[in-house]
């Protein structure tokens, strides 16, 4: 639909913040600057229909990457079913290509961020994906795996919408491929899961005889 894919030009180029209902209309060609609106709704509801789009999408294949995924297998082949589907898809929409960087927009939006997230999380192949993470992260405290989980959803996030800028831009290098951003993003994703924690030491207990 014109309004979803001008919403997501608009968003991706602009941010969220800067875009209303109005320009996104005028932008997709419609003569009735109300289309959103009879559309849609709210600006939330339009960004929670552009979201949704693409992560059924995802979501598709990322459900055929788990299921080749073979029994007893560990946490790198799990990683790479988080990651996989999202590099694919967006291999698909062609040059230029929007939706990586609108994703990046929606994420920093807090209460697109959350909304979002939690539309996510209820699709079958990323719930699928994550409780096989979470089993094998079982020794991580579950503060630092929630927070190492969130920085691994930024990682992912930003590197690929950096890709899509850098092809929009015909400056991203010849030889380098999706592919390769998906095992480079393995890698550091990876990496991230299993780096020691450092705990820090221990704030001393004052003295109660020692002067302040």
């Amino acid at each position: 639909m014109a309004l979803l894919s001008a919403a997501e030009r608009l968003y991706a180029e602009q941010g969220l913040a800067a875009v209303s209902n109005r320009a996104v209309s005028e932008a997709a060609g419609q003569g009735n600057v109300t289309a959103v609106h009879y559309h849609f709704g709210t600006r939330l509801d339009l960004v929670r229909a552009v979201m949704a789009r693409h992560g059924a999408a995802v979501d598709l294949l990322r459900v055929r990457h788990a299921a080749e995924v073979e029994e007893g297998a560990g946490l790198r082949e799990w990683v790479r079913c988080l990651v996989r589907p999202v590099t694919e898809h967006l291999a698909g929409l062609g040059i230029p290509s929007w939706q990586a960087r609108c994703t990046a927009q929606v994420l920093t939006d807090p209460l697109t961020r959350n909304l979002i997230t939690e539309d996510a999380l209820a699709r079958p192949g990323l719930t699928t994906v994550v409780g096989a993470l979470e089993q094998r992260l079982s020794g991580l405290d579950p503060g630092i795996r929630r927070r190492r989980a969130a920085m691994a959803r930024n990682l992912i996030t930003h590197t690929c919408a950096e890709r899509e800028r850098d092809l929009a831009d015909d400056t991203a290098l010849p030889s380098h491929t999706w592919s390769d951003t998906a095992a480079e993003l393995e890698d550091a994703v990876h990496g991230l899961f299993t780096a020691p924690v450092t705990h820090p030491a221990p704030t001393p207990t004052p003295d109660p005889q020692e002067s302040p």
